[in-house]
């Protein structure tokens, strides 16, 4: 009997819930593994998949975000072993867990937090609400790879916002393996989409595009990307969330404000009595 030869894995982009190549038929060696390196073109189409999952997404209730969230963090507790074998450390991994866990518990508790009754002069009730931003671009951190990813992608969505991520192009393994436990975590489709590449071609597309409604650089450490990413995000008056400090430390308590950060308030009023 002939020896076997093994399957050889290509790590591929994940957009609107699929893993599908780059269009451009690029990719780049990683680990001795074949990873897809994103264009132009496969950031607008993150952007549009995102789009289309603003609707039910953010129309979810808040009960039913935090359940996926946490059976995100089941997922990954079952995949942990997978992590670990890609050089992910393991307290990193179960700090991820964690992580999701974390936020997920918020996700039927920030409206109470940040939105209540306003007092007013009149026969009024006056009610402010949290509601999403919209579509998010976001530059993950290099490292940690697994917790820093988890840590910017998880308050954007527990919040009903939709995100595209620009992975960090020198550790993009766990980006896509995270990306794989996401498709099994009742996520629908568009409400993650993840780029792996080159940063300096995928994320001027996405601060440029007018259908983004707001750009998270935490993991841009080039000052003078940040600065021309930011021009661009001017242009459709994106919101920008400046890139992290260097000394960041990813496993403190996050505190929650990426959430509000990411976060519209609708003030409503409404007469009293008949």
């Amino acid at each position: 009997m002939s020896e076997r030869v093994a399957v050889r894995k290509t790590y591929k982009l994940f957009i609107g819930g699929k893993f599908p190549r780059s269009e451009s038929g690029r990719s780049y060696l990683v680990q001795s593994s074949n990873v897809s390196l994103a264009s132009r073109k496969d950031a607008r189409d993150a952007v549009v998949a995102a789009r289309a999952a603003v609707k039910g997404w953010a129309g979810a209730t808040a009960y039913n975000r935090g359940q996926i969230l946490y059976r995100a963090a089941e997922m990954l507790e079952g995949r942990r072993e997978q992590f670990v074998a890609l050089g992910v450390p393991a307290d990193e991994v179960d700090a991820a867990v964690d992580r999701w866990v974390w936020y997920a518990g918020w996700a039927d508790k920030l409206a109470q937090v940040y939105g209540g009754a306003n007092p007013v002069a009149g026969p009024y009730f006056n009610i402010s609400a949290p509601e999403p931003t919209g579509v998010i671009a976001v530059v993950a951190p290099e490292r940690p790879a697994l917790l820093g990813l988890v840590s910017v992608i998880a308050p954007a969505i527990v919040t009903g916002n939709t995100v595209v991520v620009a992975a960090s192009p020198s550790e993009p393994l766990a980006a896509v393996t995270l990306a794989e436990v996401l498709a099994t975590s009742d996520l629908p489709g568009g409400v993650v989409n993840i780029l792996t590449g080159a940063i300096t071609e995928t994320a001027p597309s996405l601060a440029a595009h007018m259908d983004v409604n707001a750009i998270d650089l935490t993991g841009v450490i080039d000052t003078a990307l940040a600065t021309d990413l930011e021009f661009k995000a001017a242009e459709n008056l994106k919101r920008v969330l400046r890139p992290a400090p260097a000394d960041h430390d990813w496993f403190a308590d996050p505190g929650l404000a990426r959430m509000t950060a990411l976060l519209e308030t609708k003030t409503v009023w409404h007469p009293k009595g008949v």
